[in-house]
């Protein structure tokens, strides 16, 4: 099976990228590289750069790929920027998602991974989280997510497309193997930036929001290791594969960890210790997101390889010392919630 991965060349898609190459399966990517790197993408990997809302250049890729499949990691994600530019981000996330599908309904391919958000439940979602909460997204990303999956749905019904749609907690980590990894210098997760400031790239860490009904007062997260989402993604299409019926699933472990838990683990990884410092809380941020994950494991036979919060910091932590996008000190401040 031929996949199009779309984002290939950013974080999460290229450790699809790897995953499939991995295991034999044909893959190529589409990238408009705004944000991914070319040396993301294997060298024996087809790149194809431009925009996945083009859908003439989505349509001549199908073709001439003979493409069978595609999963679908091209947005905005940062939660902050969603809400200074909404209409950014539902172009690029929303009508973007509308142009490819319709691009993969004249194109006659109808399989669909798509990377969704836990941020859809909004701030106070039931925990742990099944896929059955309601869906109240408090920001522009989330919405436009939730928006996409509507679209998605309503197109499945119309057209002869089957999908998978797998809702994010929070992705960290990086590739066991050291072949890919966070490269984003704007990087927003906990995990990259508290890794980052324990480098000295930073400062240090702000933490936003220590105020929050939480048992320490901070976010607390489902952490999920990037890889473990890519061998969700092959589970994905491998159901996809074998005629299964359309889903709709959590990405996560099933348990969190607060910021405060999440800083203390980095600086005992790392043996490193950083200035920490406690700010207001961030708009459109929930105060706790936690997974029932029990539903991926059930549908798609997957079990993670990687539940373990100090072995994904370890591998954010080697990433960012040996291959990050810093190389050297810089100024400046992260911020976590």
């Amino acid at each position: 099976m031929t996949v199009l991965v779309t984002g290939g060349a950013g974080y999460i898609g290229s450790h699809m990228v790897l995953a499939l190459r991995d295991r034999g399966e044909p893959v190529v990517v589409l990238d408009d590289l705004s944000t991914g790197a070319r040396n993301a993408v294997p060298a024996d990997v087809p790149l194809v750069v431009g925009d996945v809302g083009d859908e003439a250049l989505v349509l001549r890729t199908l073709a001439e790929q003979r493409i069978d499949a595609v999963a679908h990691f091209a947005a905005k994600i940062v939660v902050p920027e969603s809400v200074r530019d909404p209409l950014g981000t539902y172009g690029a996330n929303t009508d973007k998602t509308r142009r490819l599908l319709s691009a993969m309904v004249g194109g006659g391919v109808g399989r669909f991974i798509f990377s969704s958000t836990a941020a859809v439940y909004g701030l106070m979602p039931p925990t742990p989280t099944s896929e059955d909460a309601p869906l109240v997204p408090a920001s522009p990303y989330g919405a436009s997510k939730m928006m996409s999956e509507r679209i998605l749905q309503d197109a499945a019904v119309a057209h002869r497309l089957r999908y998978v749609v797998l809702r994010y907690f929070n992705v960290a980590g990086a590739d066991p193997q050291m072949r890919t990894g966070q490269r984003a210098p704007g990087a927003s997760n906990l995990i990259t930036l508290a890794v980052r400031a324990a480098l000295g790239v930073t400062d240090g860490l702000d933490i936003l929001g220590v105020d929050l009904p939480t048992p320490d007062g901070t976010g607390v997260r489902d952490y999920i290791h990037v890889s473990d989402l890519a061998d969700a993604h092959m589970a994905a299409l491998d159901h996809l594969g074998n005629d299964g019926d359309s889903l709709i699933l959590n990405c996560g472990y099933g348990g969190g960890f607060s910021v405060r838990e999440v800083i203390a683990a980095v600086k005992r990884v790392s043996g490193r210790d950083f200035p920490v410092r406690e700010r207001a809380r961030r708009e459109g941020d929930p105060f706790v997101s936690t997974a029932d994950a029990r539903r991926i494991r059930q549908a798609l036979r997957w079990t993670p390889r990687h539940d373990d919060l100090d072995r994904i910091v370890e591998h954010a932590f080697n990433w960012e010392r040996l291959h990050g996008p810093f190389s050297g000190t810089a100024s400046g401040r992260l911020q976590a919630s």
